[in-house]
């Protein structure tokens, strides 16, 4: 099942509740390496003098971050509402 932002994780099943979680729980690692890629380069742009390319990566990078961690928070809330336990 492809998953995008709109997804209903009530309408679930149980087990793609848990393969969902599973998926976005390996993404953690390269969403921290992204953000982190982001925000290194906007320092670097900050020192060089480019405020716009400085305030354009931190921006996305915050939405990335905020996406993932909406997705993060609301898998979590069904499971508990199911009381499925890790």
């Amino acid at each position: 099942m492809m998953t995008t932002s709109n997804d209903d994780y009530t309408k679930m099943t149980q087990e793609e509740l848990m393969s969902e979680a599973e998926k976005l729980k390996s993404q953690k690692t390269m969403t921290a390496v992204l953000i982190g890629l982001f925000v290194g380069i906007a320092v670097y742009s900050a020192v060089q003098g480019k405020a716009f390319l400085t305030f354009g990566l931190l921006i996305f990078s915050l939405v990335i971050g905020n996406a993932y961690s909406k997705k993060w928070k609301n898998i979590q809330a069904e499971k508990s509402r199911r009381g499925i336990v890790d």
